[in-house]
């Protein structure tokens, strides 16, 4: 079994920029990955450019490295165009602080708007849904949310909520913009 038939999850891409000698999280890349899979379909070799760049390199270190950045690209678009609507950001788990986690989703939702800031002219954003739009005309509050905060049952609920939102927001995009991708239900009468 190869790295990129293995689930990534934050840890193994944060260890893959650690090897590469980044402290930055995964999490704003991520956010920029989820955008550029919506609105561009970035390719594998695309995406390689953007994390060496990212992590000022010419090329991954290694094969498994560059396996691993790259499974992590199949995973989120494997996740964004399943039926299941699986996807889930890759954020700090709940062996981070809920501080780290809160300062993963607003990374994440910084590089997130960094590509639609840069890619949607208001000719592409009047073809959107209102609920898109509106899911996406939250997301700002989430790049300026206090991530300073307790552990607490009241913070990691609001938290997950909030993820949660983001998510959504996400799913909704890459499914406006990739019709029939997934292949989502509109009624119950499809079920007969």
């Amino acid at each position: 079994m190869s790295l990129i038939d293995e689930r990534q999850d934050f840890s193994d891409v944060a260890d893959v920029f650690l090897l590469h000698g980044s402290m930055q999280s995964p999490a704003f890349l991520d956010g920029r990955l989820c955008a550029l899979l919506a609105l561009k379909d970035a390719t594998a070799e695309q995406w390689l450019d953007e994390v060496c760049t990212s992590l000022g390199i010419e090329q991954p270190q290694d094969s498994a490295s560059a396996e691993r950045l790259l499974g992590w690209r199949r995973q989120t678009l494997d996740a964004l165009s399943a039926n299941d609507m699986n996807y889930a950001p890759l954020l700090p788990d709940e062996l981070f602080s809920l501080a780290e986690q809160a300062r993963g989703l607003q990374e994440w939702t910084l590089g997130f708007l960094e590509v639609l800031e840069d890619t949607v002219d208001d000719d592409l954003r009047q073809q959107w849904s209102s609920p898109l739009c509106d899911a996406l005309d939250d997301l700002p509050a989430l790049s300026r949310m206090e991530t300073d905060i307790e552990a607490s049952a009241e913070n990691e609920n609001d938290l997950f909520a909030l993820t949660e939102h983001a998510r959504m927001a996400a799913m909704m995009l890459y499914t406006e913009q990739h019709p029939g991708q997934p292949q989502v239900e509109q009624s119950d009468a499809s079920l007969h």
